[in-house]
């Protein structure tokens, strides 16, 4: 089975953590994103990738080469101008040819069956099958509405909340026909969830909607990567740490006297930087009696000024040590990133 990678995005509301690196090098476990899509098609028998680049195409290149150490073949198609999602992947049809192929996104993160997905899709006899996943928070996705035997009948794109008819959210994964890929010109941008799909359903092709079972999360923003790293060391995503997970914190300088145990993260602005995090951690239900602390039934990271000198200090209590020192450590990587 084909895959293609959508991995041409800029991810600039990723900027503040992640600075110019592309999206799908994000680091997450030790690991660019990318690279655990990858080892999840790899695991699931999807030999033949091909990674639609485009933003700082040449780093992405280089950290993958052509798959071989991740058990894949890996060939690219470089966009020179932005085509969107649907015209991306069709600037990759010489690579999919006339068979059915999986369309995955480079920077979201997930752990799905999709050997399941392109089995549905295969008994369904679809031109498309979506991959949906339940949000309580739906507003930020495009949504897709099903009927009783799972096919697609509409799309509402992130809609405010007058609007929302399900909490079924497009994750923008995929299993595509040649024909459901036929509409889509050739060299001009065209849109999956804007243009691609309503087509198809306006022609009466068939678009089947798979609820998935497991773990799925689009990273697009800061707070929504940090809580994909904390989901992910929490076990609620599964994942194969890479080889930075297990590396012990590195020595900081000397503790102040009366100043608690915990990573520093030095900055220009220690109340500005508090104001950013603070701000960034309030979805999330922090507490603000004592500093910034965040708290779950097995951890609580704690983020406080230091009060003699120019730094935030970051501490977390967990009963596992490693698990302490990684979300430590991931905090202090947000942090640093945030200190601009």
């Amino acid at each position: 089975m084909k895959a293609v990678i959508m991995a041409g995005g800029e991810g600039r509301r990723l900027r503040p953590v992640t600075g110019e690196t592309p999206k799908p090098l994000a680091p997450l476990l030790g690991r660019p994103v990318m690279e655990h899509i990858l080892r999840l098609l790899a695991g699931q028998g999807f030999t033949e990738v091909c990674a639609a680049v485009k933003y700082r195409a040449g780093e992405i290149m280089a950290r993958f080469g052509d798959g071989s150490a991740l058990g894949l073949s890996l060939t690219y198609r470089v966009e020179k101008e932005a085509l969107g999602t649907a015209g991306g992947v069709k600037n990759c049809a010489d690579f999919y040819g006339d068979g059915d192929f999986l369309v995955i996104s480079g920077d979201a993160a997930c752990d799905y069956d999709l050997a399941a997905l392109v089995r549905a899709h295969r008994d369904a006899g679809a031109a498309a099958t979506l991959a949906l996943a339940r949000s309580p928070e739906p507003l930020p996705y495009g949504l897709a509405v099903t009927d009783g035997e799972g096919l697609v009948r509409a799309f509402v794109e992130k809609p405010g909340w007058s609007r929302v008819v399900t909490d079924l959210v497009n994750t923008g994964i995929y299993v595509l026909s040649p024909r459901a890929m036929a509409p889509v010109p050739e060299g001009k941008p065209f849109d999956f969830a804007r243009d691609l799909f309503p087509l198809l359903l306006r022609r009466g092709e068939k678009l089947l909607g798979v609820a998935m079972e497991g773990y799925w999360c689009d990273i697009g923003s800061p707070l929504a990567y940090y809580r994909c790293c904390v989901d992910a060391l929490e076990g609620r995503l599964k994942l194969e740490p890479g080889e930075a997970f297990a590396v012990p914190a590195k020595a900081g300088e000397a503790k102040p006297e009366g100043e608690p145990e915990g990573l520093d993260c030095p900055c220009h602005d220690r109340a500005q930087l508090m104001g950013t995090l603070s701000e960034l951690f309030l979805p999330l239900g922090a507490d603000y009696s004592d500093g910034l602390t965040l708290s779950a039934p097995n951890y609580r990271l704690q983020i406080r000024p230091s009060p003699s000198r120019s730094a935030v200090r970051i501490a977390v209590h967990a009963d596992n040590e490693e698990f302490a020192r990684s979300l430590a450590l991931s905090a202090r990587e947000v942090a640093q990133a945030l200190n601009l």
